[in-house]
C-alpha cells in the first residue's frame, strides 16, 4: 500500500526531518524546486514565458526557488509575491535575497494572458481558512487562462485533509506534491483540481513511530493472490451467498459470477424457490432454495458449517424472510460476513446485533445506503469523509467500505485505504453486486478481511478502467467488470 498523509501530518514530518534529522529547510526547498522544474520540462509544458505566483510562506519560498531555476535554465520568468513582507517566513526572506542576487525578475502587477505557464505557489498544505481578498481575486483571474498551470505541492485553495474547496481554488494541469500524496489530492473535489499528480521525493523522512493509518491501494495487493498448483475446489474456499428475490435474479447472478471468477472454489446461493429455473444458466453455482415453509434456521446452520465465508444482500429485497435470514446470520456466524445492498437496508435498527456478531463483518454501502444506515447525510460525509468513515467503522465494529468516486475502506482499528482507480462508467446497475462477489471470492481464498476488502475494491476499480478502455465508459455493463477482473488476475 502507498502511504497517504493529511496536511497536519505532512507538517509534522517536515518538522521531524528538519529538527530531528537536522536536514536544513533550505536544502529541502532546493530539492522541491528542482523536482518541480524537472517535472515541468519532462511534461513538455510551454515555458517561453512563465509567471510564478508566491504567497508569504514556505510554499511561496519554493516558488522563488523554481523561478530561479527557470531563469538559470534560460526561460523568461517573472515572480509576483502577493504576500505581505511582515508575514514572510525566514525561508521566504532568504529565498528572495538569493533570487535578487541571481537577477530573477520580481513584478508587482501582471497580465495573465502574457504568459504560457503559471506556477501556483500561493498556499501550501497548511491552509485551513477560506481564501479572500487579493488572493481570491488572483485565483479567480486564472479561470480563463489559456496556458498551463502548475501547482506546487497542492493547488491553492484545496484543503489538504479533506479535498474541500476553501472558497475558491486553483485548477491545475499538473501538481507536483512533495514526500507523500496528500489526502486532499486523492479525494474529490480536490482530485479534480490537481490535474496530473506527481509525487516527488525531496528527502522528507517518516519515523517508524509515525503511525499514520491512511493508505492507497496499489497493484502490490493483487500479488498476494497466489494459486497453489496442488489446490482443489475445497482449498480455494467455499462461499455461501444469500442473494436474489422473486423480482430480482440478476444481482445474485452477477455477484455469484464474481465470486467464482475471482478464484473461489465453490459457491452455494440461497435464493427463493421461484428462482430455481433462472439458475439453469449458472450451472457452476449450487442452490439452497427457500420459501415460507422452509426452516430458515436449519438452512442457515447447515450452510454456516459448510462455508468458509458468507455474504448477504444482493437483490434479496425487503421482506420478513430476508430480514429473518439477516438476523440469523448476525446471531450465528463466526466466519467473515459481507453485507451489501438490501442487507444494509435491513440492518437499520439492528446495530446492537451487528456489534455483537462473533465473526468479522464487512459492510459495503454506497453513500445513499450509508446515510440511511447511520443518519449522516451525504453532504456531511463529503465534508470530512475520512474522519466520518473511520469513526463509523469504529462505532459499528466493522470494516466499512464507503463506495464513492473515491471509495474509502476503514477498519474498526482506524486503518483506512483510499482507492484511486476506477471511473464513472462503473456507475451502472449491478456494479456493487460484482464488488460484493469479488470481496467474497478473495476472502474465500484466505485473505484477511481488511486485506480482502481493500484488494477487492482495487481489483474492481482496475477492472472498471480496463472495461472502459474496451467498451467506453457510457457503454459499460456490470458483467464487463467480471470479465475484466478475470483478465487482470490472468496477468498475475
Amino acid at each position: 500500500m502507498e502511504q497517504i498523509v493529511t496536511g497536519e501530518q505532512m507538517k509534522a514530518l517536515d518538522v521531524y526531518t528538519i529538527e530531528q534529522m537536522q536536514m536544513p529547510s533550505l536544502v529541502l526547498m532546493e530539492r522541491a524546486g528542482l523536482q518541480v522544474f524537472w517535472s515541468m520540462q519532462k511534461e513538455g509544458l510551454p515555458l517561453s514565458k512563465v509567471l510564478v505566483l508566491c504567497g508569504s510562506g514556505n510554499n511561496g519560498a519554493d516558488g522563488v526557488v523554481i523561478a530561479r531555476l527557470l531563469t538559470l535554465g534560460g526561460y523568461q520568468t517573472d515572480v509576483c509575491i502577493l504576500g505581505k513582507p511582515e508575514h514572510f517566513t525566514k525561508e521566504m526572506e532568504k529565498q528572495i535575497e538569493i533570487g535578487r542576487n541571481y537577477g530573477i525578475s520580481f513584478v508587482k502587477t501582471f497580465c495573465v494572458h502574457e504568459y504560457t505557464t503559471i506556477v501556483d505557489a500561493l498556499f501550501g498544505v497548511g491552509l485551513s481558512r477560506e481564501i479572500k481578498g487579493t488572493y481570491r481575486e488572483t485565483i479567480e483571474s486564472l479561470e480563463h487562462f489559456q496556458g498551463k498551470i502548475v501547482a506546487v505541492d497542492i493547488p491553492s485553495g484545496i484543503h489538504a485533509g479533506t479535498g474541500a474547496v476553501l472558497g475558491c481554488a486553483v485548477r491545475a494541469d499538473l501538481t507536483v506534491t512533495f514526500g507523500y500524496k496528500k489526502a486532499g489530492l486523492c479525494l474529490y473535489p480536490g482530485a479534480a483540481y490537481a490535474g496530473k499528480l506527481i509525487s516527488a521525493d525531496v528527502g522528507i523522512l517518516m519515523p517508524p513511530s509515525f503511525g499514520s493509518g491512511l493508505f492507497a491501494c496499489t497493484r502490490e495487493e493483487l500479488k498476494t493472490l497466489v494459486r497453489k498448483p496442488d489446490g482443489n475446489k475445497g482449498s480455494f474456499g467455499k462461499v455461501f451467498l444469500v442473494a436474489g428475490s422473486r423480482e430480482i435474479f440478476g444481482a445474485a447472478y452477477l455477484s455469484g459470477q464474481a465470486v467464482l471468477r475471482s478464484g473461489a472454489g465453490m459457491l452455494k446461493i440461497a435464493t427463493p424457490k421461484e428462482n430455481r429455473e433462472m439458475f439453469a444458466c449458472f450451472p457452476e453455482a449450487m442452490l439452497a432454495v427457500y420459501d415460507e415453509e422452509t426452516a430458515l434456521e436449519e438452512l442457515v446452520r447447515e450452510n454456516l458449517d459448510w462455508a468458509d465465508v458468507i455474504g448477504i444482500g444482493p437483490g434479496i429485497g425487503i421482506s420478513h424472510l430476508s430480514e429473518r435470514l439477516l438476523e440469523l446470520l448476525l446471531k450465528l456466524v463466526k466466519k467473515p460476513l459481507v453485507i451489501d445492498a438490501d442487507g444494509l437496508r435491513l440492518l437499520k435498527g439492528k446495530e446492537a446485533l451487528l456489534r455483537a456478531c462473533k465473526g468479522p463483518v464487512i459492510l459495503t454501502p454506497h453513500l445513499g445506503e450509508f446515510a440511511a444506515l447511520t443518519g449522516i447525510s451525504i453532504a456531511r460525509w463529503k465534508e470530512n469523509p475520512i474522519e466520518i468513515t473511520e469513526k463509523t467503522a469504529e462505532e459499528l465494529g466493522v470494516i466499512l467500505v464507503c463506495k464513492d468516486a473515491r471509495t474509502l475502506i476503514s477498519s474498526k482499528e482506524g486503518k483506512t485505504c483510499i482507492n484511486l482507480c476506477g471511473n464513472d462508467g462503473m456507475a451502472t446497475a449491478g456494479s456493487g453486486d460484482v464488488l460484493t462477489g469479488l470481496i467474497l471470492g478473495l476472502l474465500a481464498q484466505g485473505l484477511l478481511p481488511f486485506q480482502a476488502a481493500c484488494t477487492g475494491v482495487y481489483l474492481h476499480a482496475r477492472a472498471g478502467d480496463l472495461a472502459a478502455s474496451k467498451k467506453g465508459r457510457a457503454a459499460m455493463l456490470a458483467g464487463d467488470l467480471i470479465d475484466a477482473a478475470g483478465e487482470i488476475l490472468k496477468e498475475l
